[in-house]
């Protein structure tokens, strides 16, 4: 508990870019919107259930990943860092140009025949399984909470908090956005919302840059 409370700061940082980076519907989210909208709540919510899994996974791999690595070889550490700090950057980007762009948000069902509940689970997860920003994402985002000599268990504190955080926000957008009035609600505020979100990525990238630890 120790160890948690002296690393909670940098698991804080890793939990708040995780949470931002879901907040602003991308493809993942926009077919759980369209699944919802289109197919029924239940079918959303368990396609919103399984990007939620695959998120799950691909948080887990990173962790193993970067501990074997970090284990062998601690310097890495630094040019992880700089990689994600080099993503976060990108993302605040992307975020900036996304608030500027005057088109709003297109939420589809998506093609190929209706499935079961379970069907929709299986397509979530491969979905987010099959979409290498993930690898990406999980880099930047571990490597936030991750510090020189941090033990395993403030990796494990990021993926099992991040991993809660993703049930419950998949499933409020597959709930909340079953009805065409929400995504309206949403198109209205999201120029604000996603400038407010690439100001924090910038400064989270900024922040990964400049770690020395």
């Amino acid at each position: 508990m120790q160890d948690l409370a002296f690393y909670f700061p940098g698991i804080l940082l890793a939990y708040s870019t995780f949470l931002l980076a879901i907040a602003s519907p991308g493809p993942n989210i926009l077919a759980v919107i369209g699944t919802s909208m289109g197919v029924g709540r239940p079918s959303g919510i368990a396609l919103a259930l399984g990007v939620a899994s695959g998120s799950f996974t691909w948080a887990l791999l990173t962790l193993f990943g970067l501990s074997a690595v970090l284990a062998t070889y601690a310097s890495v550490l630094l040019l992880i860092k700089i990689f994600g700090g080099i993503y976060l950057l990108w993302l605040a980007f992307k975020f900036f140009k996304s608030a500027a762009s005057l088109h709003d948000i297109e939420a589809k069902e998506l093609s190929g025949a209706r499935l079961r509940p379970v069907g929709y689970f299986k397509r979530g997860y491969m979905i987010q399984m099959t979409n290498p920003k993930a690898a990406l994402a999980w880099i930047a985002i571990i490597s936030l909470g991750l510090q020189d000599g941090a033990p395993f268990s403030v990796g494990i504190a990021i993926v099992a908090g991040t991993f809660l955080m993703s049930i419950a926000i998949h499933v409020l957008y597959a709930v909340a956005f079953s009805t065409p009035i929400m995504v309206r609600l949403y198109g209205k505020s999201r120029r604000v919302i996603q400038g407010i979100l690439g100001t924090f990525f910038a400064l989270a990238g900024l922040r990964l840059l400049a770690s020395r630890s």
